[in-house]
């Protein structure tokens, strides 16, 4: 009696995904993964849990108070995987060398990290994204975005924009301004997270001129079409900033050619929230939800850490974002069709077994009725099930 009174909990974080969801979620992903394969990239499974020091081994990373952790046997240090692309760096580094480049894998994955959970965020969550690995060249880049775009719209989404931006840009321009390391990281999290009360007062505060405060106030200001990338070029006298202002117009340019520069807007202020990123950044939003759906970029350091010197480029589109985003705008993404419910008359049992797996070898999705039933209450059962036809063996 105890147990039948009982509201049965599931872990801070963590959702269940019923049979509508869990079909919804399913087309998606198959979706996703279909398109994927016709861009060549391979598919590949990593461990969900790893050992903390590989999760941990890139260069400034700050995740490890938002993972999950546990011990082996051995007292040896585990942790949940909190995104893909170290794991997958892991992978390429130590058991693809002898591949041919570039490296393409693609992933359809969950991953875990301890944080306060909102709408189209949990503690677990699910993933699907590609990393490019053993190019530097700008055309993998667009080549990154413009999958975004087509995988974005493959599961059913039109409306949405891709905010591009270049971390060099920004590193350049604070060093042109002088800005010391202890203040750098300070500004960087204001931009990040787009707080332009708390990126003035910081700057307020710096010891830099008054035409450098100017400046470094503009970056989360700098969004639009080209010439936004204008503005910004009258604004740099350092290398690296122009640098990274050419290889956006190059990247640009490229898009076009993918017919995709219809949903591309620069976004200098964008810089994610990952620190191994080492170039072109991005994210993607759509009316209605005030958090990305995907993003990613160039993080051509990250292999280094793993003993092996790797340019490499990619993404991640959220599964539950995207499923949410869906819902928000009034559309269904394409679920595998019910076809035909069979059910039988007291005695035909053996008939109606028949029937139906002769249906499934022809490739139809069909259900038995668990027993006998008249036709007017097999009739309801299939419009209650959703199927599209209904045979009824008498």
């Amino acid at each position: 009696m105890e147990n039948k009174e009982k509201v049965w909990e599931i872990p801070y974080g963590t959702r269940d995904f019923l049979p509508r969801e869990a079909a919804e979620k399913r087309a998606i992903e198959t979706a996703i993964a279909e398109e994927f394969n016709r861009w060549g990239y391979d598919e590949i499974v990593t461990p969900t849990v790893e050992l903390l020091d590989t999760l941990t081994a890139v260069s400034g990373s700050d995740m490890e108070p938002h993972m999950f952790k546990l011990f082996d046997k051995n007292n040896r240090t585990l942790a949940l995987r909190h995104e893909m692309t170290t794991p997958i760096a892991r992978v390429a580094a130590s058991r693809m060398k002898e591949e041919k480049l570039p490296l393409k894998l693609s992933y359809i994955s969950s991953v875990f990290r301890y944080e306060q959970t909102q709408t189209g965020r949990q503690c677990e969550f699910h993933q699907a994204g590609v990393e490019l690995l053993g190019s530097d060249k700008p055309t993998t880049d667009a080549e990154i975005i413009a999958l975004a775009v087509s995988v974005m719209k493959q599961a059913g989404l039109n409306d949405f924009i891709i905010c591009l931006g270049q971390v060099d840009f920004i590193n350049g321009l604070m060093k042109q301004c002088g800005i010391e390391s202890k203040d750098k990281a300070k500004i960087r999290s204001a931009i990040e997270q787009r707080d332009l009360v708390g990126l003035n007062r910081i700057v307020d505060h710096t010891d830099i001129s008054e035409d450098a405060k100017t400046k470094v106030k503009e970056i989360p200001l700098l969004h639009g079409g080209k010439d936004v990338l204008k503005k910004a070029y009258s604004m740099i006298n350092n290398e690296q900033s122009r640098k990274a202002l050419d290889n956006l117009s190059e990247i640009y340019t490229l898009l076009e050619a993918y017919n995709v520069a219809e949903y591309i807007t620069f976004d200098l202020g964008v810089i994610r929230d990952f620190s191994y990123y080492t170039g072109m950044v991005f994210e993607a939003y759509t009316p209605g939800l005030g958090y990305p759906l995907c993003g990613g970029g160039r993080y051509d350091n990250m292999l280094t850490d793993f003993g092996t010197e790797l340019s490499a480029t990619g993404f991640a589109v959220g599964i539950e974002r995207i499923m949410l985003a869906l819902e928000r705008h009034g559309l269904k993404c394409e679920k595998k069709q019910r076809d035909v419910y069979v059910a039988f008359a007291a005695g035909k049992a053996t008939e109606a077994i028949k029937a139906v797996q002769k249906l499934r070898r022809a490739g139809e999705a069909c259900e038995l009725a668990p027993g006998p039933s008249s036709e007017p209450e097999a009739e309801e059962c299939r419009g209650g099930k959703g199927y599209q036809q209904l045979i009824y063996i008498k």
